[in-house]
Formats: C-alpha cells, sequence, structure tokens
C-alpha cells in the first residue's frame, strides 16, 4: 500500500513540477504575436504568387507589421482595393497600385517563323527547350507549348497559331507566367504603357529577318522617328524608355514606322494587340 502512495505522490510531483516548467517558459520565452497581423493577412487575397517580393502572402503580411517602410501596394494582383485595406489595417496613407499586366515578347506565329525540327517529346516549353535550344529557328521566340497557360490561375493565357496570348481582361499581373516561360520573353508592363516591342530576339538583323519575318531587325528606323529618344537599339533589340514616352510629340511614330510591324500600339482596356480573343 505504502509502494503505491509512494508512486502517486512521486507522479503528481513530477507533473507539478512539470507543469511549474512549462508555465516558467510560457511566460519568460513566449513570442507576442501582433494582433495586425490577422487584420493584414485577411486583406491579401491569398493568391501566394509572390508578386509583392515575398514568399507569399504570410511573407508579405509579416514583412508589412514588422517594417513600416514596407509598401501596402505592392500587391499587384489585389489592386487598389487590397492596398486600401491594407492602409486601414496598419494606419498608413493610402498609396496607389500600378497595375500590370503579362506581355508575351514574340509575334513569331505560324505564318511569321517556322520549326527547325519536328518534336514528339512531353508537350511542354520547358523540355522542349532542353533539347537544342527549342523547337523553333528562332531560339528567343515562343516555343508555343502552354508552359505559361497551365500556370496561369487566372486562365489568362491560350496558345493560338503558334504563339502564347495574354487576355488582358483576364490578366492580374501576377508574374506566374513570366517566371514559368524557359525562354523568359513574358514580362509584366504596367497597363498604362501604349507601345510594345513584340519581339525578344538579340541576333543580327539579318539572321532575324531569316527566322521570323515579323521580328526585330535592329534597323534602328525607330531610333530615328523618336523625337525624345525613348527608343533604343540595344543588343540588336528595340528598347524603350517609358518614361520619355509621355513627352513624344507624335505618339506611336515609331509603331507606325517599323518596317516589320514587331513594334505595336497595344490597348490594353481589351485584348492584346486587339487581336481576335482566344482565352
Amino acid at each position: 500500500m505504502n509502494t503505491i502512495l509512494l508512486a502517486i505522490i512521486a507522479v503528481t510531483a513530477l507533473g507539478f513540477i512539470c507543469a511549474l516548467m512549462l508555465a516558467v517558459a510560457s511566460r519568460f520565452m513566449s513570442v507576442k504575436e501582433d494582433l495586425r497581423f490577422h487584420a493584414v493577412r485577411e486583406s491579401l487575397p491569398g493568391a501566394n504568387c509572390g508578386a509583392c517580393g515575398y514568399a507569399g502572402c504570410d511573407g508579405y503580411a509579416k514583412a508589412l507589421i514588422t517594417d513600416p517602410e514596407i509598401k501596402t501596394n505592392l500587391c499587384v494582383p489585389g489592386g487598389d482595393e487590397v492596398s486600401g485595406k491594407l492602409s486601414l489595417a496598419l494606419d498608413r496613407p493610402y498609396l496607389d497600385v500600378e497595375e500590370q499586366v503579362a506581355l508575351v515578347a514574340c509575334s513569331g506565329n505560324c505564318d511569321a517563323t517556322s520549326h527547325k525540327m519536328d518534336y514528339f517529346g512531353i508537350e511542354s516549353c520547358a523540355a522542349a527547350k532542353l533539347l537544342h535550344g527549342g523547337t523553333g529557328v528562332c531560339s528567343y521566340g515562343c516555343m508555343g507549348l502552354g508552359d505559361c497557360a497551365r500556370a496561369c490561375p487566372n486562365g489568362a493565357i491560350c496558345v493560338e497559331k503558334g504563339i502564347a496570348h495574354v487576355n488582358t481582361r483576364l490578366c492580374v499581373g501576377c508574374g506566374i507566367c513570366a517566371g514559368t516561360c524557359p525562354n523568359h520573353i513574358i514580362r509584366l508592363i504596367a497597363d498604362k504603357e501604349i507601345i510594345l516591342v513584340n519581339c525578344s530576339s538579340e541576333d543580327r538583323g539579318a539572321v532575324t529577318r531569316k527566322n521570323c519575318k515579323n521580328g526585330c531587325i535592329a534597323c534602328k528606323k525607330c531610333e530615328r522617328v523618336c523625337a525624345v529618344g525613348a527608343v533604343k537599339v540595344v543588343d540588336n533589340l528595340a528598347r524603350i524608355d517609358y518614361d520619355k514616352c509621355p513627352d513624344c510629340p507624335d505618339p506611336g511614330v515609331c509603331a507606325r514606322e517599323c518596317p516589320t510591324g514587331c513594334i505595336k500600339i497595344a490597348d490594353f482596356r481589351g485584348i492584346f494587340n486587339a487581336e481576335k480573343e482566344c482565352c
């Protein structure tokens, strides 16, 4: 009987000591949670796309409550609505979000270019890229196997006539497609921009002309007609400085004068390049 009683006392004492240790640890080693985290996290859309530059919405929320210098307008998919909610939750001034859309910088459809081989492998641009740099004669162009379309969470991308197209009505600018493209021809652009260089080839002009009739041939005519110096040909490809475009006295002259038509005027209020909506 004494043995049983002794065992009960020992177990009880041990439990009391463990409980006391846990209570002390909870008091002195606990990490206080910022009550604003839940309000901030609930304000975010939960896309976890990484467009804000952080590892998902949780990462962005933690950064916002720990660093007052982090801006509340980094969630491009959430737009102005999310920025407003974050400003209220954190009691900070409202910041406008620069909405963005994805651009597939390639005009090499099946009427303009051709394949250098018959590909019968995995239906994936990433897989085809491993085989002699891709399927097309232009190694910079869209391979049209749809990795970006499958990755897009909003169904904003389709493949038509051999190249990907973006439906800007559905695109939220998350950038997932840009990170998926093995040729890195998809990039995000502010939806207020209207002049686009719809080519990514850095081959010499003669090579580009041979490979794709819609490609940039680095003729520099766009440079010469641009009165504000917004267009420069670098590495055999025309590039636009959008900070200078607002001062242009003749908007769109570079697109109108481009001999191959690779510089285009786009209307982001509708479908990219005013092409037939295919998504």
